[in-house]
């Protein structure tokens, strides 16, 4: 386990238990402590498109399944310290194994459903997992038969299981193995107690997208990813009475943390949705009584439209999280208006959850102009290229360290070094600014700037800018080759109503005060902009996509 355990000195770590950002239990440890408490609440209710109803499992209903997977596991040969991977959509099962994990010491590998053969095939045959679990369709891809084929080529993978009633072959059932059989009878708590992890221990590795490379699996212990999980509950008050609606992919860190670990840590009752539709999302938060949700802008844009047409009781949803990519202003007052609700805007990575965050005592519009202060327990600097701190709003690179960064890169230390400081801080690639009051304002990317005449672009300040405009519904601004000046924006919007022209962008812009060194050159309409399944705009893609020719 290359990495673990060598990136922060004794002395820091000492600090984060004084302070109480790591201790010495696990999330297990709360969520059992939950089961006992209240064993006939409601703890996941899971929604699957095409299928009438939802399926409910009371905290008592899920710890017995948490037990029986986790006996399941260890008939398998699992052992504490081992890899189980699973490409789950959001489903009860998600939830169920990752907590059967920890139950044993296992690391969970939670692989994005969008990927395939190649990069699933890359993820198994790293972390060398022993065990893993697919659904056999889902959005019409046939993940069993993936892996019935990826059984035979990566030489660790001996059990390959499927979700479903197509057991593709050189797959195994996962209902007949995990399910059927009560393997709680034959591996009793006390047994599984004994093997309880310690709280400083290898809990997951995630890997990141690898849209800019090779992925990276991202290492987080049971303490780092408490200190990340944390940071939501505490600054929106959150607690045991809230319900919880996730939409974001769970294999994202995301729904990982605040769709996974904080409701059945916390005693919540979460709602899982494991395809994305603003309709069914709000019928299910009428229908459950939701009080809390988070995705990326575009679910929040989908959301607000889907409600404008009535029909749909959001009085529980009080707050709506926001993360990966500028909030329109507009967007703060229309999901006031329409679903009653405020937003948050939060910034965060796969390193290191939800690091800075607005929150429900600040103004209501800052969360379309910030991205909020650090929790407690994270430290940020904007530092300049030679690692500088700079003044406030100065453009620079965004550096961070705390309780809840991740402790490496699997196999892959070097990477992870070369990105950390003498002094501990982590380079995000992010770029941002630091206002007066200590809060962050995400700028773009150190990797995804556009350089026009040797002039950096604040791509993330323009598209703030554009989201202004009231026939705006999206926008991404990418650059385009220019002989003359290397790189020229273009804007790539989603139009609200009738399309704008360039020169309605420009004078938009010159109203907003903007640099005219700053404008979008080029203007291209699409009916729809390339996302992940969290709803963030894939700016790679846009840039793939983004055809030759004039400009409208």
């Amino acid at each position: 386990m290359d990495g673990i355990g060598d990136q922060a000195p004794t002395e820091v770590e000492q600090r984060y238990r004084a302070e109480g950002w790591w201790r010495d239990h696990t999330a297990i440890d709360d969520f059992r402590d939950v089961a006992r408490r209240t064993p006939d609440k409601a703890a996941v209710v899971s929604h699957r498109e095409g299928v009438p109803g939802t399926d409910t499992l009371t905290f008592r209903q899920l710890d017995r399944l948490v037990d029986r997977f986790a006996g399941a596991l260890l008939e398998l040969g699992v052992r504490s310290g081992e890899v189980v991977s699973f490409q789950l959509p959001n489903w009860w099962q998600f939830t169920a194994l990752t907590l059967a994990c920890n139950r044993i010491g296992a690391v969970t590998n939670a692989i994005i459903p969008i990927l395939r053969r190649r990069e699933v095939g890359f993820i198994l045959e790293r972390v060398e997992s022993k065990v893993c679990v697919v659904p056999d369709h889902f959005r019409g891809f046939a993940h069993g038969q993936m892996l019935g084929e990826l059984r035979g080529a990566v030489p660790t993978l001996e059990h390959a299981f499927v979700i479903g009633a197509d057991v593709a072959a050189g797959t195994e059932s996962f209902d007949a193995h995990f399910v059927d059989v009560r393997w709680e009878q034959r591996h009793e708590a006390t047994e599984l107690d004994a093997l309880a992890p310690d709280a400083d221990s290898l809990a997951q590795i995630q890997f990141t997208s690898g849209t800019t490379g090779e992925p990276k699996g991202v290492m987080h212990t049971h303490n780092t990813l408490y200190a990340g999980m944390r940071s939501v509950p505490e600054a929106l008050g959150l607690d045991h009475r809230d319900v919880v609606l996730m939409a974001s992919t769970m294999a994202h860190q995301t729904g990982y943390l605040y769709g996974c670990l904080m409701p059945t840590s916390l005693g919540m009752k979460v709602v899982y949705q494991d395809v994305w539709d603003a309709r069914t999302m709000l019928d299910l938060v009428a229908d459950e009584g939701v009080t809390w949700t988070m995705g990326a802008t575009p679910f929040v844009l989908d959301a607000v439209a889907a409600a404008r047409e009535g029909g749909h009781d959001t009085s529980t949803l009080r707050s709506f999280a926001s993360a990966g990519a500028p909030i329109p202003p507009h967007l703060v007052a229309a999901a006031r208006e329409h679903l009653g609700t405020q937003l948050t805007a939060i910034w965060g990575m796969t390193e290191n959850g939800a690091a800075t965050l607005t929150r429900p005592e600040d103004p209501p519009d800052t969360a379309a102009s910030s991205d909020g202060t650090p929790a407690p327990w994270m430290d940020l600097r904007v530092v300049d290229d030679d690692g500088r701190e700079l003044p406030r709003d100065e453009v620079g690179r965004l550096v961070v360290r705390g309780a809840a960064q991740c402790i490496g890169y699997f196999k892959r230390s070097d990477v992870y070094q070369a990105a950390v400081s003498a002094d501990g801080f982590f380079d995000t690639g992010d770029l941002a600014r630091m206002d007066g009051r200590g809060a962050i304002r995400i700028a773009g990317r150190s990797k995804d700037i556009v350089i026009r005449g040797g002039e950096n672009i604040p791509v993330v300040e323009v598209e703030a800018a554009l989201y202004r405009h009231p026939r705006i519904r999206e926008v991404a601004v990418v650059g385009f080759a220019d002989d003359r000046l290397g790189e020229r924006a273009c804007a790539v919007i989603v139009a609200e109503g009738e399309p704008p022209d360039l020169s309605d962008l420009t004078e938009h812009l010159r109203a907003e005060g903007m640099a005219k060194h700053f404008w979008p050159e080029r203007l291209e309409i699409v009916d729809e902009l390339p996302k992940t399944p969290s709803g963030k705009i894939q700016k790679f893609r846009v840039r793939e996509q983004l055809v030759e020719g004039g400009a409208r």
